[in-house]
């Protein structure tokens, strides 16, 4: 296989439209990765189940699902500048509308607040994405993924400490036995107090939402389009045509399964947290440990893609460490400590169970899913890529199936063994990247 080059001038071309992307993949990392920390707290606030806790994902992803032709739609017809800034705009809303949630308390707003949110960041995903990986060499694709990425779980790291800090600061006796002991009065006046911490945050991200859909209207951001394949000159793009390329709808399917094992790992984390007794405080910052161990999944791939494996090789790997790391969590201990009190109050960490550690250390596993299928999937697509991306994109909305699933099984049972039904996820993303990006035809 031959490699394109890339002269200096399409390189220095590409810089500024990389930087503005990253810029939007910060914001919506940011934005997604809230709901690590907006898990259990609308926990507590509500007074959920661990289902009903996990159906703030499924409001969120299931946007994706919904909207992601309607949206490529709209692309096609406003170009990629415009949508995004369409998008931001979506984003913008969706975070007003958290005000009425959080003074009403009422679980039902929140969700709407949440799908609104997810419509904005679906088109700015179905733009996004397709673009990072057409903009240089189609076999360096990973690696300009993988620096979208650090943006992305780097802002993850962030969020659930900036939640922390802006809506948990100041408040105490928030714990599940804390407010167990109080009366009804007193316990709704404490809850009311803490979802009251929602409103100002909110205000300052649908501000911070509009102006960069204004700034978005006169970046200069070039439009990319599709390059038209040998015998696709006559082809219409349309949903059958889609489906005939194998390693698109398996790659959908693979992004179906690696979000929602994604969504587990990051935003359930801080559930399994309470369960092993941390209180609300801490399980809500416990998104900031997986989207570290993604950082650094993200680096090595940086580091290792093309120079020493390849993307579908970096595919395989964490295919099977999501496996191992699955079984860890499930068999690990939820009282015991990876590291000793001293250790830990040394570099100021909370005391976490292990079981809870090895959550965390999905990330590292996780890490290197998204940035590989893409290019994988759309591999030979030429004028179908962005209508390919769509489809991609409609593959997040495993982000709104597996968590409630897992929040499900977590009720009825132990939500430690819960973590069972990503062994299925994994197994499938392990053949798709031994098999199924390979396939050409369903024959």
């Amino acid at each position: 296989m031959t490699t394109a080059a890339i002269t200096p001038s399409e390189t220095r071309s590409s810089v500024l439209p990389m930087a503005i992307i990253g810029l939007l993949f910060f914001i919506f990392g940011f934005v997604t990765w809230l709901n690590g920390a907006l898990i259990p707290f609308l926990q507590t606030i509500c007074e959920l189940s661990a289902f009903q806790a996990m159906l703030v994902a499924s409001a969120f992803y299931i946007a994706y699902t919904v909207m992601a032709l309607p949206m490529a739609a709209i692309i096609e017809r406003t170009g990629y500048k415009t949508g995004m800034a369409l998008g931001l705009a979506l984003v913008a809303v969706g975070a007003l509308i958290f005000i009425p949630a959080a003074y009403s308390r009422m679980f039902g707003i929140f969700l709407l607040a949440q799908f609104v949110v997810g419509s904005g960041l679906t088109i700015l995903q179905t733009a996004s994405n397709p673009y990072v990986v057409r903009v240089g060499s189609p076999e360096t694709a990973a690696v300009r993924i993988c620096v979208m990425g650090l943006l992305n779980k780097g802002a993850g790291i962030v969020a659930p400490l900036v939640f922390a800090a802006l809506v948990m600061s100041g408040i105490s006796g928030v714990s599940d036995a804390e407010l167990a002991v109080l009366s009804s009065t007193a316990k709704d006046a404490k809850l009311d107090e803490l979802a009251g911490q929602l409103v100002s945050p909110y205000i300052g991200m649908a501000i911070l939402g509009v102006v960069l859909a204004v700034a978005m209207m006169f970046a200069p951001l070039p439009d990319i389009e599709d390059e038209v394949v040998e015998g696709q000159e006559e082809m219409e793009v349309n949903l059958p045509a889609l489906l005939k390329f194998p390693q698109l709808i398996l790659g959908s399917i693979a992004l179906f399964f690696y979000v929602g094992v994604e969504v587990i790992a990051g935003d359930a984390i801080g559930l399994l947290g309470k369960q092993a007794g941390l209180d609300t405080a801490v399980a809500s910052v416990l998104t900031s440990y997986t989207m570290v161990f993604m950082v650094l999944g993200y680096i090595w791939g940086t580091i290792a893609i093309p120079r020493f494996i390849s993307q579908q090789t970096a595919l395989l790997i964490s295919a099977v460490m999501g496996i191992v790391f699955t079984f860890a969590v499930m068999t690990g201990s939820m009282e015991s400590t990876v590291m000793s009190s001293a250790t830990l109050a040394l570099f100021g960490l909370p005391e976490i169970p292990n079981a809870v550690y090895f959550v965390a250390l999905l990330g590292f596993a996780n890490a290197m899913c998204w940035p590989a299928i893409w290019p994988l999937a759309l591999e030979g697509l030429g004028k179908f890529t962005s209508k390919g991306a769509a489809l991609l994109i409609m593959g997040i909305s495993g982000g709104a199936v597996l968590p409630p699933l897992y929040g499900h099984f977590a009720d009825t049972g132990d939500g430690q063994l819960a973590y069972v039904i990503s062994i299925p996820a994994y197994l499938f993303i392990l053949f798709y990247a031994l098999k199924g990006h390979k396939m050409r035809s369903w024959k």
